[in-house]
């Protein structure tokens, strides 16, 4: 016997199927790729703004409401599990919008329109149609403008925001909220905070980005902390009335800066431009 063939011989033979195993999984782990994990939290909320349209056209309004605010969810998911695993790509960047726009802007659109304006004809028709039209503007300018960095600020309204906003009214209506006279809302209300919410999104006004529960971000920003504590405080209390109370909080304080901005610039005090503004 030849000195190699004896020493194979004398080796521990591995079975076949062990020695492809490990091979196996290396080769399919390499071939996921990282965005994968994201972007299926991303066509979840798709899913959820799809099942949003089902229900508005079925009359069940609140279910819809909660399916936009699942959509919502996943939305917050996503991100997270993209910066945990380090998948971040153009293509989640296109896909997340291209949800977004369902779950945010179409689904939004069909819920007002079905629940409220579509006894307006024409016009409630063109009103119906301005969150759809104004996300999808937003999304766009925002792929136009991302440069992969996460910042500090949106600039103009978030989506998911002016969409929360819509679902919060609804809630309020359906339910007799102590903030909104039965009949009122959907006849009257509806129609400016639609025609606002949608303007607001398209604008450059700054308003706060999406918080991180850490230590630094409580002692950087302990205002903008405590508010959101009050937010949630709110919310787990008075539950609908809480979110529209927290809703109307944010829109107003980002108002009120740029004003308080703009007069600074008109003085020459201070840049037209906030700090680290996100298209998002």
């Amino acid at each position: 016997m030849k000195p190699q063939a004896a020493k194979l011989a004398g080796q521990k033979q591995i079975p076949l199927r062990e020695r492809l195993r490990p091979n196996r999984l290396t080769q399919f782990r390499d071939q996921l790729p990282r965005a994968a994990v994201p972007s299926f939290f991303t066509l979840m909320n798709l899913f959820s703004g799809f099942l949003a349209i089902t229900q508005v056209h079925e009359g069940l309004y609140v279910y819809a409401c909660y399916l936009i605010v699942l959509a919502g969810f996943f939305d917050l998911l996503d991100g997270i599990m993209a910066r945990l695993s380090q998948g971040q790509s153009l293509f989640g960047v296109e896909l997340d919008s291209l949800s977004d726009v369902v779950s945010f802007g179409v689904a939004p659109s069909y819920l007002v329109y079905a629940f409220a304006l579509s006894q307006y004809g024409v016009l409630g028709v063109i009103v119906s149609a301005l969150p759809a039209m104004c996300t999808a503007v937003r999304l766009a300018r925002y792929n136009v403008a991302f440069d992969g960095r996460t910042k500090d600020y949106f600039s103009g309204l978030p989506a998911p925001v002016q969409a929360f906003a819509i679902v919060t009214f609804v809630f309020c209506a359906s339910g007799n909220s102590w903030l909104v006279a039965p009949g009122v809302l959907e006849e009257t209300a509806l129609f400016p905070v639609v025609v606002v919410l949608a303007a607001l999104m398209i604008t450059n006004i700054a308003f706060d980005g999406t918080p991180k529960p850490s230590a630094a971000y409580v002692a950087e920003k302990p205002l903008v902390a405590a508010g959101y504590g009050v937010g949630i405080v709110l919310i787990i209390i008075f539950r609908e009335t809480g979110l529209l109370v927290g809703l109307a909080a944010y829109v107003l304080t980002g108002i009120i800066r740029a004003i308080y901005r703009g007069i600074r610039v008109i003085m020459g005090r201070t840049s037209s431009e906030p700090p680290d503004a996100n298209n998002r």
